[in-house]
Order: structure tokens, then sequence, then C-alpha cells
């Protein structure tokens, strides 16, 4: 997730630059955004080290394996927050620094210790911690938010619900043995995937946005189309794999949750590229 979230940051500098931005900021910016997200994973693996020991897709982690003591990480976590900020203030700017530490203040706070354990809409709003890369690539050039940024923003708000209840769906033993209300947890495999279809609508036809109003090139708008199609094929297959069964054999979320990663890499890649072909 680490990974990805950086691939939404650097082609935003891309396309903010119209062009190469200088490796110096890019480099910057990278390693800035690993120490943020580090942190925040850090943070959240504290607070949830309690059911991690319990689910069989975390119980592997340091915490719960009793490798790392809850303070070493606590230290740790911290550590990795105060790099970042110092990092992209003081080679990036400090309106980055403030995104980014606001994203990792957001996922733990809201996400982490509000959300995730109370409502099937956790990942909907704390997703949102995911999507400030989108604003970090763009302000690490400009110094500034506007509305191209947002709208790569809103991009990745869409993408996440598929994305993670895919997975939620292929783990969802997991979370129903520890009490945290994902939707596959409490609603069936088929609304699930209703759910799924429809946010994958709303996430293609946002990411077509980006054409009108950052007057994009033609690769940026063909990419969106093309991944687009795919990514709806494969979430309106999952759905219809899911009616009359929960059997997830069948089901097979995975394939989609593969492949949400692949339509998110893809799009920011044709991103970047777009303004190198003008």
């Amino acid at each position: 997730m680490i990974e990805l979230l950086l691939l939404t940051t650097v082609p935003v500098m891309f396309f903010a630059a119209q062009g190469v931005p200088g490796v110096g900021l890019v480099a910057a910016t990278v390693v800035g955004g690993i120490f943020s997200a580090g942190s925040a994973s850090v943070f959240n693996c504290v607070y949830d080290r309690d059911i991690d020991e319990q689910m069989r897709r975390t119980r592997r982690r340091a915490l719960p394996r009793h490798v790392v003591t809850p303070r070493a990480a606590l230290i740790f976590g911290s550590v990795l927050a105060a790099l970042s900020v110092v990092v992209l203030g003081l080679f990036v700017n400090w309106l980055s620094a403030g995104l980014s530490l606001a994203a990792n203040a957001f996922y733990v706070f809201v996400y982490t210790m509000l959300l995730k354990r109370r409502t099937t809409q956790n990942i909907v709003w704390g997703g949102i911690a995911g999507c400030f890369p989108t604003l970090i690539g763009w302000t690490a050039v400009t110094n500034q938010v506007s509305w191209e940024p947002l709208i790569l923003f809103m991009v990745v708000f869409f993408w996440t619900p598929p994305h993670t209840w895919a997975l939620a769906l292929r783990y969802r033993e997991d979370y129903k043995q520890v009490d945290v209300p994902m939707l596959p947890v409490v609603k069936s495999a088929r609304h699930v995937g209703g759910q799924i279809v429809a946010y994958s609508w709303i996430m293609v036809a946002t990411s077509l946005l980006m054409w009108p109003v950052a007057d994009t090139g033609w690769l940026y708008p063909v990419a969106a189309i093309a991944l687009g199609v795919v990514f709806l094929v494969q979430a309106h297959q999952l759905h219809a794999r899911a009616k009359g069964t929960e059997d997830l054999t069948k089901i097979r979320p995975m394939q989609l949750f593969h492949s949400s990663n692949l339509y998110l890499s893809l799009l920011f890649v044709a991103l970047a590229v777009d303004p190198l072909l003008r």
C-alpha cells in the first residue's frame, strides 16, 4: 500500500510540472512520503495489536509476535513522523509537510481509532487519508492546491472502497472474529458486489473529469477509458458471481483486488507520461 500511495505521488508531480520535475525534489517528496506512510502504519499496528494477534492476515506482524514492544514501536513511529515533516518542510515546502502530517493524523485518529471498529463506512471515510498523496505531489511542485489534484483526490477516494472491500471479502471471517464491522462482515456478498459496482462507475466517471479540467493530451483520456472499461467489466463480473452464493472460491474477490492495484498504477503512469508526449 505504501508503494501504491507513492505511485500516486510521483506521477502527479510530473503532470504538475508538465514535464520532468527536479530529481532532488522528487527524491525529497518520496522520502518524506515513505516516512509519513511508515509512521501511520506503525501507529496503526500499535493500536490494533490486540486484533492483529487474532487475524490470519496480520498475526505475523512484529507486534503480535512480540518481536517489538509497543513502546519501541511508538517511539519509532514518532521519529518517522518527525522526520517526514522535517524532510518535506525543509526540502519540499511547508504546505506539503502540513498535508502529509494531516494525512498521518487522519489515518491514525479518524480511521484507526474512531471509525474502523464502529461502522461499515470505516474505509469509505477513513480512506481519505490515502487520497492525500495526490495533493502532496501537486503542492510539492506548485506550492498550491487547485482543481486538478482535487479531482485525482476523488479518483482515489472512490477507488478505495472497491479495492478494500474486495480484500475484506477474502478475509471477512478474520474481521468477523474480531468484531470489525467491515461491509462484507455485516452484508451479503451480493450487496457488497453491488456497492463495488456503484463506486467503480463513479470512480471511472471522476477520472474522466481530468481531461476537460486539466486540458490533458490524448494519452490520459484514452488510458482512463480503456482501464475504466476493464475495471467495470471485472466489477460487474464479481457482482454476478456473488449473486446467490457466499462461496469465496466462486466469487474470487482477489481478482478484483489485484486488478484494482494495476488500474490505479497504470492510470497514474498515463497521467505522468501524458505531458511528455505533447
